[in-house]
């Protein structure tokens, strides 16, 4: 809770009295949230967030679509090493993640959730870094990995 009080603080001394932090699961996420979000970000997620945005699971991206306004956009920055993440990745059940899977599966899923999935493309390390992230600058400058930014627009209810 610290640290969330730390942002919190951040953002209203730069003046974001938009900008709301929650604690709490996608899944049960409090109801004053619900249609207020005109952007939703997903970053370099882990654990169930990013089986739910990779696999993906419609159920925990309607509670994503949920906070969601007419028109809002998510974006989604993922990476799962085929190599390096195999114990990971076989314990959450992701897919590779490859252009089949990301234009088939992926889509369709985020389609079911009430998003239409606008582009899907590959970021250079140049482009990670530019994420207002630790993680992604630490993972622009490591070992190269593949990492793709996935673009959605909130679909009409």
């Amino acid at each position: 809770m610290a640290a969330l009080r730390k942002v919190s603080g951040r953002a209203a001394r730069a003046g974001l009295g938009n900008l709301i932090y929650v604690r709490a699961a996608v899944e049960t996420l409090p109801p004053e949230l619900l249609a207020v979000a005109d952007r939703v970000s997903v970053i370099l997620p882990w654990g169930s967030l990013l089986a739910a945005v990779a696999r993906p699971s419609v159920a925990v991206l309607q509670g994503v679509r949920a906070l969601c306004g007419a028109g809002a956009l998510l974006t989604v920055v993922v990476s799962v090493d085929a190599a390096r993440d195999l114990a990971e990745a076989g314990r959450l059940g992701l897919p590779l993640l490859d252009s089949a899977h990301l234009a088939g599966p992926l889509a369709a899923g985020y389609a079911v959730a009430g998003f239409a999935v606008a582009s899907v493309r590959p970021l250079d390390a140049d482009q990670l870094a530019r994420w207002p992230s630790t993680w992604a600058r630490r993972l622009a400058h490591g070992r190269p990995r593949a990492v793709f930014q996935i673009e959605a627009r909130a679909l009409p209810r």
